[in-house]
């Protein structure tokens, strides 16, 4: 398997940096909805889902996100109340008790806003600054990390027919002009992250060459973030329900980290844990025993 270049990059968070590309990391996913594709309902209530955040801390996770808003297909948003009320009491707990960097999946300005007073440290935006025109305002005053990802239309709209003449380049021309509208008002290029919107606004075949094809968005000099967990391209390929696909979402987190996946966002962190840590060793070639 041919290995591309991981380039190194430093986000600054309050009182503290993150080193990106030394190695991939791991985003623990923590979803506090009734309605989450894969694990909704779950650990909707705040004693489950707090206790979900230190489990998926305790098995590894380098990053934690925390949403309260599902953003599965066909989804429609949840008032502003709601997603403050699943989020901020779990984002204050964890931050209170845990030094690891925290990101809030939202795309309401509102939201980011409470959270990084909370304590979380990266805004993680679906809608690459669209949804919401307070938002960039939101990043650049609080110097946050920004993810940026490719979406096709809306949550509810965004798999009616998804179409593309060259689904890489498109995403690339995407996220280079809301990186631009980023930096023009007032967020660093350097505090950016790129998502390729893996499910979003993609059928099976779109999502399999933005895998095979995941070094091009190198072009764009931004850490690369890759969100395949769990998703519904895995299902169709191997015919398995979402409780069933951790052995396919390794398969394609490893053509990840050999592709040079800065971050790779999951569910199950103990599962892939172990997972990124060997396809780290392969990508490197070597192993050192103590």
């Amino acid at each position: 398997m041919a290995v591309s270049e991981r380039k190194l990059y430093t986000m600054k968070l309050r009182g503290k940096a993150l080193e990106l590309g030394r190695r991939t990391l791991v985003m623990g996913i923590l979803n506090i909805t009734p309605d989450s594709f894969s694990d909704g309902g779950r650990f909707a209530d705040y004693e489950r889902a707090l206790a979900r955040a230190f489990e998926l801390i305790s098995a590894g996770a380098d990053i934690l996100d925390v949403g309260g808003e599902s953003t599965r297909p066909g989804s429609a948003p949840v008032p502003l109340a709601v997603e403050l009320e699943r989020v901020i009491p779990i984002i204050r707990a964890v931050h209170e008790s845990s030094d690891i960097p925290i990101s809030v999946d939202t795309n309401k300005s509102e939201v980011a806003l409470q959270s990084l007073a909370a304590g979380a440290d990266i805004i993680n935006d679906i809608s690459s600054l669209l949804f919401d025109p307070g938002m960039a305002r939101v990043a650049a005053e609080s110097g946050a990390p920004v993810i940026l990802m490719h979406m096709l239309g809306t949550p509810r709209t965004m798999q009616v027919n998804p179409v593309y003449e060259s689904v890489i380049s498109e995403i690339i021309a995407f996220l280079e002009e809301r990186m631009k509208f980023a930096v023009q008002n007032g967020i660093e290029r350097s505090q950016i992250i790129v998502d390729p919107g893996i499910g979003f606004g993609k059928t099976v075949t779109h999502n399999l060459n933005i895998i095979r094809n995941l070094d091009s968005f190198s072009c764009m000099d931004r850490p690369i973030l890759l969100a395949a967990s769990r998703k519904r391209f895995i299902g169709k390929v191997l015919g398995r329900p979402e409780c069933e696909r951790e052995l396919g979402t390794a398969v394609v987190n490893a053509f990840g980290v050999a592709a040079g996946a800065h971050i790779l966002r999951v569910h199950d962190v103990a599962f892939h844990r172990g997972a990124v840590d060997l396809a780290e060793a392969v990508r490197s070639g070597c192993f050192f025993e103590s």
